[in-house]
């Protein structure tokens, strides 16, 4: 087994005592477990997608609204006030 040093705050370094001690474990081996869980739960997780690529497909299937939608502020005139 390799060895790691790490340098950590007191906080954490007594919040790893107090759970090793819990868990009656070695502080090394409550590392190991944590960061193996983290390593699992990433690899685990679906690469983030875009909002275009959630909805890339409605991208210019709309026909007949106005061309200039995004860019004339004449077509946000009232919006947001009740």
């Amino acid at each position: 087994m390799n060895t790691l040093s790490v340098k950590l705050p007191s906080d954490l370094d007594e919040a790893i005592a107090a759970a090793s001690a819990l868990e009656h474990i070695s502080k090394s081996t409550l590392v190991r477990r944590a960061l193996e869980a983290y390593l699992a739960r990433r690899d685990s997780r679906a690469p983030q997608a875009s909002s275009l690529d959630k909805a890339g497909d409605l991208v210019g299937c709309f026909k007949g609204g106005p061309r200039d939608l995004a860019s004339n502020p004449a077509h946000l005139a009232g919006f947001g006030r009740t």
